[in-house]
């Protein structure tokens, strides 16, 4: 593969992670808040078409059709992170596949070194290349998709890489309370 197909393979694997992690729950588990600040399921998948719609949308100059009322002036804060009651998750699902489309256009349509500028970041640091961004949107959503693992572990224990590949270790859940509290003894004597 070219760098460019590299580039997009890695992309497309993450937007695919994150969106498995939806995969068979229940709405209130899509939706619902599992840290201190409020990390969902469904509202990593919304920010993350926000982060596809600016940074391969805005930055190039091919602003995505669609308006994203999260970004209004008036929007409350964090609005990108979770989904309203009027939002479903197929509604979110289907505008993050859009906005990845839209991206795909973007990556297809322009060279790796086609210059952009990120209005949001310092002037500085704004003017940008098309590898510079897929770089920065692969890093970014390989982010969410580690929170969307953790996120969904705590859920229902669904843990693993993507569908049909966890990339763990073999183990029933006796095998894994029994790792868990060799972890927990170790850390406990670590810190003594």
């Amino acid at each position: 593969m070219d760098q460019k197909s590299t580039l997009r393979h890695y992309l497309r694997s993450a937007r695919d992670a994150v969106v498995w992690k939806l995969d068979g729950l229940p709405e209130y588990d899509a939706r619902r808040p599992l840290t201190p600040t409020g990390t969902n399921l469904l509202g990593l998948v919304k920010h993350l078409a926000g982060v596809e719609m600016g940074y391969f949308g805005d930055c190039f100059d091919r602003p995505f059709p669609e308006p994203f009322p999260w970004l209004r002036e008036d929007a409350e804060p964090n609005a990108d992170m979770w989904a309203t009651a009027d939002e479903s998750r197929e509604d979110i699902i289907a505008l993050y596949r859009r906005a990845c489309a839209h991206s795909d256009t973007t990556i297809e349509t322009l060279d790796l070194d086609s210059p952009g500028r990120v209005p949001w970041w310092p002037a500085d640091r704004a003017p940008v290349t098309l590898h510079f961004v897929l770089v920065h949107v692969i890093a970014e959503t390989n982010r969410h998709a580690g929170h969307a693992d953790i996120v969904r572990e705590t859920i229902d224990g669904t843990a693993g890489l993507r569908a049909g590949v966890s990339n763990l270790p073999d183990g029933d859940p006796a095998w894994w309370d029994t790792y868990r509290a060799k972890l927990d003894r170790v850390a406990r004597e670590a810190s003594a």
